[in-house]
């Protein structure tokens, strides 16, 4: 049995411990930064996606104290031709004030050339990106991500660690994409019918050496949205998995999901199974997105793949969702920072 976390309180003890773990569709808890006892170790980030079955569009602006990053970047799934432009930020700790909630609250970024923001305006999102340094490739971005409905999932996560460890997360898929984007000579059209946003708000302090299964995907399915987000490896997950399936503007939990990846590459076709026989997927990888990030003590290695899920999910009520050729992604991280 899987805890859903329905009264509302704060994510942290005064002492700095977990109050409760679990998950939530919703925000129901408050981020309380100022009960965190190690401030140096305090690690957050506002991740948008944007994508459909030939393109993808990422906006990153997140630190782990002691470093930071600003990024924009933009890539042909079919081709993997990648253009990004990032912005490294030495010793950024709280200047960013980034929002306690995915809820509410801006965040943005401007220096010379170069300026990034995200912010909240009514039925959704507003992402912008400029850049204007003769250095670099031009790029404006002008994106409004609707937001239909509530339907998500939130996560509070402790480590086995230590009891100051936690994560705490909240992802929303199924949000309608319109605009325009213009990233050095190519122009991407923007249109709602096929393009969908994705939000990963994370805030946390966690092990300096850990991992993650990642997977995350929408779509329109007969003329309604659709969408999962699965996920394991990453903290003690026993009170909750973050596994879920977005329907029409509602939540089915999952239980357990398992990622089968090929070990001799991440490039051959994957299954996904599942507890219960909810999630039974082939993935038809397309692309992989790997990328190292070595900055200061950060080691990061990620395996970000995208492709084709087939298979089916069930709902909680028993109905059957039939997938065919979903473009999405899977991911595998191991990370130090």
């Amino acid at each position: 049995m899987q805890h859903e976390i329905t009264e509302k309180g704060n994510v942290l003890k005064n002492d700095g411990t977990l109050a409760t773990a679990g998950y939530s569709t919703e925000r129901v808890l408050d981020y309380n930064r100022e009960a965190i006892k190690t401030p140096w170790k305090i690690k957050e980030w506002d991740f948008y996606q944007v994508s459909n079955d030939r393109f993808c569009i990422q906006f990153t602006i997140g630190h782990v104290s002691y470093a930071g990053t600003v990024t924009i970047t933009a890539f042909d799934i079919i081709t993997g031709k990648k253009q990004s432009i990032s912005k490294p930020l030495v010793l950024p700790f709280n200047r960013l004030h980034m929002p306690r909630s995915a809820e509410e609250g801006d965040l943005s970024y401007k220096v010379k050339g170069f300026e990034m923001s995200f912010t909240h305006i009514e039925g959704g999102r507003r992402l912008y990106c400029k850049v204007d340094d003769p250095k670099l490739l031009p790029v404006e971005i002008d994106i409004t991500l609707s937001q239909p409905s509530k339907a998500s999932i939130v996560m509070a996560t402790p480590f086995d660690e230590g009891p100051n460890y936690f994560y705490y997360n909240h992802k929303i898929n199924c949000m309608p994409a319109s605009g325009k984007a213009v990233f050095g000579i190519e122009t991407y059209d923007i249109n709602p019918d096929t393009t969908i946003g994705l939000i990963d708000w994370g805030r946390g302090v966690w092990p300096y050496k850990h991992e993650w299964f990642w997977s995350n995907g929408s779509s329109i399915i007969d003329g309604k949205l659709f969408g999962f987000n699965l996920g394991y490896g990453f903290g003690n997950t026993s009170a909750a998995t973050e596994n879920m399936l977005f329907y029409d503007g509602t939540c089915h939990k999952l239980e357990d999901v398992t990622f089968n990846i090929p070990k001799d590459s991440y490039t051959k076709p994957w299954t996904f199974t599942s507890s219960g026989n909810r999630f039974e997927m082939e993935f038809i990888p397309v692309f992989d997105r790997y990328e190292v990030t070595k900055m200061l003590f950060v080691n990061n290695h990620c395996h970000q793949v995208f492709g084709r899920f087939t298979g089916k999910a069930v709902l909680d009520d028993g109905r059957i969702i039939e997938v065919k050729d979903l473009t999405a992604f899977a991911e595998h991280a191991v990370n130090r920072w």
